[in-house]
């Protein structure tokens, strides 16, 4: 079964049997601990799912936040070099809570029965 590029590894494909326990325990992974204790979103994963994409959106927007505003908050508090170090960690955490969105955003679709289509693409 094709399953884009951005499908995360450790989630089962669809044509799998029982593939969404993989999605749930992945989705839980990408949300904070305390959702584990709603056993609604287990049973229900595209709620999960849903709440996911809301949460790590929601970070992506807070990383750039810290990362515009990091250099002045932090100036006068940290060693100018923890300050780069700082925003170093802000442009590793960006493109890697985006690729984490979009691979929520993938097994959302698959939760709600969409399937996935390979397309070639032309080279400019």
């Amino acid at each position: 079964m094709y399953v884009p590029p951005e499908w995360p590894s450790e989630v089962r494909t669809p044509d799998i049997p029982d593939w969404e326990t993989s999605a749930v325990a992945w989705l839980l992974d990408a949300v904070p601990p305390d959702y584990r204790a709603y056993e609604v979103l287990r049973r229900h994963p595209y709620a999960l799912a849903r709440m996911a994409g809301h949460h790590v959106r929601a970070s992506i927007e807070a990383a750039r936040a810290g990362y515009r505003g990091a250099a002045v908050e932090l100036k006068g508090h940290l060693p100018p070099h923890a300050v780069e170090a700082v925003l170093e960690v802000y442009r590793r955490e960006g493109p890697r809570l985006v690729q984490l969105a979009r691979s929520i955003e993938a097994v959302e679709r698959a939760l709600r029965g969409e399937g996935f289509t390979a397309t070639l693409r032309r080279r400019p």
